[in-house]
């Protein structure tokens, strides 16, 4: 996988080839195609490896700390610094996975299986927070976690700054603001206006 992410990185996914792939790594066409079948699972299976990277990264967080704040920057910092080594092949294959109807996409069918352990990292984040929110609010946040989540990939695909720093700060900005509406989802002024946006949500989704 490393051979084939470095030429990734080097000549662009569309012209690296399963051959070329093979050839680098000194193994034959036939043995590579036995484990990968095609460009494709070798990108799935890089999501899967990141992913098992990130559950690694935070178990500790999640399995000590109580407030939701500190939770979710831990968790989105943790993913940073897990990716930091693939920022460079990140940069270049992101036009891929941004398209829509590419297999490659993290919302796509394909990728469901690393999207659903994503999300799960983030059902974690809420599930085991001592802080009260609107129980339908609890319900929904993973997968509104998991899509914040995703600004911040496509915010650090873009950073250029010292070891992604700006990509730090943006986590450290917008993690309080998430915070604070989340706590605010509970009091009885603005339950209605959190329903409203559960609903406007779910609907979406449909």
């Amino acid at each position: 996988m490393e051979t084939a992410l470095r030429l990734f990185r080097e000549r662009g996914f569309e012209a690296t080839t399963m051959r070329a792939i093979a050839a680098e790594a000194g193994v034959s066409v036939g043995n590579a195609y036995y484990y990968f079948a095609s460009k494709e699972q070798l990108i799935q299976a890089y999501y899967d490896r990141a992913q098992a990277e990130h559950e690694a990264a935070c178990a500790q967080v999640l399995a000590t700390e109580g407030l939701f704040a500190t939770r979710l920057r831990e968790v989105l910092c943790a993913w940073v610094r897990v990716s930091e080594p693939y920022h460079e092949f990140a940069v270049k294959f992101f036009k891929h996975a941004a398209e829509p109807s590419n297999p490659l996409s993290p919302f796509s069918a394909d990728s469901a299986p690393a999207r659903e352990s994503s999300v799960a990292i983030y059902r974690r984040v809420v599930d085991g927070c001592t802080d009260r929110m609107d129980a339908d609010l609890r319900a929904e946040l993973p997968e509104l976690l998991w899509l914040l989540s995703m600004g911040v990939v496509l915010f650090w695909v873009h950073d250029k700054s010292p070891g992604c720093e700006r990509t730090y700060r943006l986590i450290d900005r917008t993690v309080p603001l998430v915070d604070r509406l989340v706590g605010l989802s509970y009091l009885p002024g603005l339950r209605g206006v959190t329903r409203d946006f559960i609903e406007v949500v779910r609907e979406l989704r449909e």
